[in-house]
């Protein structure tokens, strides 16, 4: 099979496609053909050696992707050949063919979705669902500041929250970019390049500000948040895209009386089993409702898997990048 391989870390040009075995699955696993698979930041900081997961080297990248099931191992149940399905898997998705273990990390693809489609839901999905579920417990009628709204984290967490009742605004640096936010649920779209989003946010409220913040960019974004939080607002640490944490001023949380709340969803699945069913009940059905279905901007083939790291670090990505197999 042809699988995408990182022989040494830095800059995403040195990946190769190189042939390698087809895998075998193993008692509690499936194989699985790849339909396609999602580039995402995290995959991206793996590569350069910045990541808090550090996988030996050599390693094939990617985290999830959809695919059909061609081989099941003798202990696994509910699964069958020809199954189509989303996937997650650290790292090795970006590969023709990947074994899969059949406990927790698999679902059922929606009939009308293609694999590019699926393979971008899961992960930003259950980012989003630990975030605005599970970390701020929105309500409905609540006010969410999504920032990084035409990201693929971004764009899910703006399909759940209108689906949980929230009024959205959404903020993103271009305004093609924010055209996709508001046909996927916002309802006000901030342009950041151009006006300042803190008295935006604070007008739309009536002074009050945002009851949940929602935060994969971090950096000076993060910061400036707080200033257009309301009392008592949640503040999702999601991710640091900007390339760098924030430095919070802890005067604003104390005389707001903020909650910081970091997010790690994958992690918190492992060491919080409710959470992790969770994600296996709840997540599908919203699925099949289309609620956080992904919109998806790029599409490569594996030959161009280096390209599709380029437009990704280079924030030209509305939803995901997805690197397709021949299927």
């Amino acid at each position: 099979m042809r699988a995408l391989v990182c022989n040494e870390l830095g800059d995403p040009s040195t990946l190769r496609v190189e042939q390698r075995p087809i895998p075998r699955p193993r008692a509690n696993e499936v194989l699985i053909q790849v339909g396609a698979a999602a580039l995402n930041f995290p995959d991206l900081l793996m590569v350069a050696g910045g990541y808090q997961h550090k996988p030996s080297l050599p390693f094939i990248p990617g985290m999830e992707g959809a695919g059909r099931i061609i081989g099941v191992g003798k202990n696994v149940q509910g699964l069958r050949k020809d199954d189509r399905v989303i996937f997650g898997i650290r790292p090795g998705a970006f590969a023709e063919y990947v074994r899969v273990p059949a406990d927790g990390h698999l679902m059922e693809l929606p009939a009308p979705w293609t694999w590019s489609e699926g393979a971008g839901f899961r992960i930003a999905a259950q980012t989003a669902y630990h975030s605005l579920v599970h970390r701020a417990a929105l309500g409905k009628g609540e006010v969410v500041l999504i920032h990084g709204a035409a990201g693929g984290v971004g764009l899910a967490a703006v399909q759940l929250a209108k689906h949980l009742g929230a009024t959205v605004i959404g903020t993103g640096g271009s305004d093609d970019k924010l055209e996709i936010v508001r046909e996927y649920g916002a309802d006000h779209t901030i342009n950041y390049r151009e006006e300042d989003f803190v008295p935006v946010v604070k007008e739309l409220t009536g002074g009050k500000g945002a009851d949940v913040i929602y935060d994969p960019v971090g950096g000076e974004v993060l910061e400036k948040s707080l200033k257009a939080a309301a009392y008592g607002a949640r503040i999702l640490v999601v991710g640091f895209t900007s390339g760098r944490p924030s430095e919070i001023m802890s005067n604003h949380a104390l005389i707001k009386g903020l909650s910081i709340l970091g997010v790690r969803a994958g992690e918190t699945a492992q060491r919080v089993p409710a959470f992790a069913k969770d994600y296996e009940v709840e997540l599908p059905k919203l699925a099949w409702l289309d609620v956080m279905k992904p919109h998806v901007s790029h599409r490569f083939p594996l030959e161009r898997a280096a390209e599709a790291f380029k437009v990704l670090a280079e924030r030209r990505v509305i939803g995901k990048a997805v690197i397709e197999m021949d299927t």
